[in-house]
């Protein structure tokens, strides 16, 4: 069976021309979506992959109507091939269930997986980079509302320089570590650390 697959990512944008570019193609039943290629719900999409069946051949009206993006493409049409569904694109030199069709994919797979290692090399270099200039890499972890909280009662009273460290940590019954790591949450310059004193 042949069947349909047409998006369009706004409401504003015509289904018309992919529908009937789809029916002309000879599709029996045609799903449509509207939603940015972006978007990772695309609820019509979703049912048609769970109703498809082998020698089924998906039909759609342009590869960019079908993938959010090239790996996206990629796994889609390997999910496909395994269950024995063909891909055809009526705008571009796809088509799955034929040997040059097969071939043309494939260049796009291996692109795809030149691109990701691309992207991964480029970041291990990143991370080298900034690890040699002192920097850490990764994600910068955030703070509980009650942790920031602390954070800035810690920062007050190092600021305040009434207190030593170790006693600014076991008032808010915290470690020397996080003490420190809510300061620089905080952005306080850690330097030297001189603890004023008071007169009785």
């Amino acid at each position: 069976m042949k069947i349909g697959y047409a998006r369009v990512s706004t409401e504003d944008q015509n289904l018309d021309l992919q529908i009937d570019a789809l029916k002309e193609a000879g599709c029996e039943k045609i799903y449509h979506d509207i939603a940015s290629g972006a978007k990772a719900q695309r609820p019509a999409l979703d049912d048609l992959l769970e109703n498809i069946r082998k020698d089924d051949v998906l039909i759609i009206w342009k590869l960019d109507r079908l993938g959010r993006s090239l790996k996206n493409l990629v796994d889609l049409v390997e999910q496909l091939e395994n269950r024995g569904v063909g891909l055809k694109s009526l705008n571009d030199p796809i088509d799955t269930t034929t040997p040059q069709g097969r071939l043309v994919f494939n260049i796009f797979a291996s692109l795809a997986e030149f691109e990701r290692e691309l992207i991964s090399e480029r970041t291990k270099v990143g991370l080298r980079s900034a690890r040699a200039r002192g920097r850490v890499g990764g994600k910068p972890k955030g703070l509980s509302e009650e942790s920031q909280k602390t954070a800035i009662v810690t920062e007050a009273l190092y600021k305040e320089q009434k207190l030593s460290v170790n006693e600014i940590a076991k008032q808010l019954s915290i470690s020397k570590c996080t003490l420190y790591k809510f300061l620089r949450y905080r952005g306080v310059q850690i330097g030297n650390y001189k603890v004023s004193k008071v007169n009785l």
